[in-house]
């Protein structure tokens, strides 16, 4: 079990029967009463965030996910296929599953993927990927007195900033966590 008040960002508890993940939190201390926890929580299963306010005595159920290293295999309609790397079994997950993950997944891509039981439930991507820039306008040298940026679409379909001297072609290391432009690899 799990206090509310000991709740932190991306630990998953059982909450009304539903597993859920802690996007968000806030403590909330009036002057007078208890103090408030205010959660911002995604259903694991379904895809939706809620939001919900407990008194800081309350508790949780935590739940412990396993995790399984699984490689990216292909998309058919909404489903993403994963195959584990020890049995060779392939898991399909729904979009909705994966989320903002999409973002930055490609194919032959290596991951792991999280379990609840037999059930697989989403993927946890590493913190950085190494992504190839598809299209980018040219940096013009002296547009701006500062170091500026420029827009620049990735293998994947998603719009990052990045450098003027970045150009089509080219690999970035981009952070999984904000969608930030970091480096050249």
């Amino acid at each position: 079990m799990i206090d509310a008040t000991e709740a932190r960002k991306g630990v998953t508890i059982e909450l009304d029967g539903q597993l859920y993940v802690i996007l968000d939190y806030q403590h909330i201390k009036v002057g007078r009463g208890s103090a408030q926890v205010k959660l911002r929580l995604r259903d694991i299963r379904a895809g939706h965030n809620i939001e919900r306010t407990f008194q800081a005595g309350d508790r949780f159920k935590r739940v412990r996910l396993e995790q399984k290293e699984a490689q990216y295999l292909y998309q058919d309609g909404d489903l993403h296929y994963f195959m584990d790397s020890e049995t060779f079994e392939q898991t399909p997950l729904a979009a909705e599953q994966l989320g903002d993950a999409l973002k930055y997944i490609k194919e032959g891509m290596t991951l792991m993927i999280s379990r609840y039981g037999d059930e697989a439930i989403g993927i946890d991507l590493p913190i950085t990927v190494e992504l190839r820039i598809a299209e980018t306008g040219p940096g013009y040298k002296g547009d701006t007195s500062q170091a500026g940026t420029k827009p620049a679409v990735l293998e994947t379909g998603v719009t990052i900033q990045v450098p003027f001297f970045v150009n089509t072609g080219d690999t970035v290391r981009v952070d999984t966590r904000d969608g930030s432009y970091i480096e050249r690899a």
